[in-house]
């Protein structure tokens, strides 16, 4: 049975991920992703752009660009009738790409060592630092940004447009499965752990055991987010 989001009963007030100086469908695009992430637009929920759009206060027009903005990165998806929902993998699918966010991580981690600056490295320790500090205390979706900001940081580095690009696509899709892994307190000592490792090989500018520790760091990722998705619900053991 399909499920309907209540949209009526949303608080958008208070929406983190909203960009400084961004236009309205890149506000929206980011309100709406919050709203998933958080599970206030549950998977799989079916959404009610003329509802949305009344709790977002804005109109129709920026929300369908941004509803577009999110079917491109693999969070909404779309009847054969053109309603809108929000999308619910499976967890194959989610499994298949890790896979390949191990490789082009792995390929960043190598390149960046090259080519990264001490400025930049400083970038990716504070984020790390951050997020140990603050382990357990702070708010879910900043732990989950200086998580995403840790890795970006270091796919940036590589200076490959393709690689930047491609990683941004597969990393867009796999942001709600992400997030939810991160929420998993039995796997969070071993997730500071891999990132010390990889932060440590960066900082050593050491190619190969920065490109492994990134490998190593996704393939874990696979089981902790199917563990995350057995525990709520959405995949079974079967899968």
């Amino acid at each position: 049975m399909s499920k309907k989001a209540e949209i009526s009963d949303l608080d958008t007030n208070e929406l983190e991920l909203a960009r400084p100086r961004a236009t309205l469908v890149e506000i929206a695009a980011d309100k709406l992703r919050e709203l998933i992430l958080l599970e206030k637009l549950p998977a799989g929920a079916h959404i009610s752009e003329r509802d949305l759009a009344a709790a977002l206060g804005i109109s129709r027009t920026p929300l369908t660009k941004a509803l577009t903005i999110l079917e491109q990165d693999g969070l909404v998806e779309y009847s054969v009738t053109r309603r809108p929902q929000v999308a619910n993998p499976p967890i194959e699918e989610i499994e298949q790409n890790l896979v390949v966010m191990g490789a082009l991580e792995a390929l960043a981690g190598e390149l960046a060592c090259a080519l990264i600056t001490d400025a930049e490295i400083a970038h990716v320790v504070d984020c790390q630092r951050r997020m140990e500090d603050g382990a357990g205390t702070l708010p879910p979706l900043e732990s989950f940004q200086l998580d995403m900001q840790m890795h970006e940081a270091i796919v940036q580095a590589s200076r490959n447009a393709p690689l930047i690009d491609t990683h941004r696509k597969y990393n867009a899709r796999l942001w709600r499965a992400r997030f939810q892994s991160s929420q998993r307190r039995s796997g969070r000592d071993q997730t500071l752990a891999e990132h010390r490792a990889i932060v440590n090989a960066l900082s050593r500018r050491d190619a190969k055991t920065t490109s492994d520790a990134l490998r190593h760091h996704l393939a874990s990722a696979v089981a902790n987010i199917r563990n995350a998705l057995l525990e709520s619900g959405e995949a079974s053991e079967t899968e």
